[in-house]
């Protein structure tokens, strides 16, 4: 698995989106699932029917 370094901004915006002790890994996971449904929502937003 690939490593990545954060700045500190960014650490600290993650634990503020930590819920009952979420690794970073969840909290990652969950942000790449909401971005990848809104995409997707956008994406369909524009045809027509």
């Amino acid at each position: 698995m690939p490593s990545i370094d954060l700045d500190e901004k960014t650490i600290e915006r993650l634990d503020s989106l930590r819920v009952d002790d979420e690794s970073y890994d969840e909290i990652v996971a969950e942000l790449i699932n909401i971005y990848e449904a809104e995409e997707l929502t956008l994406f369909h937003a524009g045809e027509e029917y």
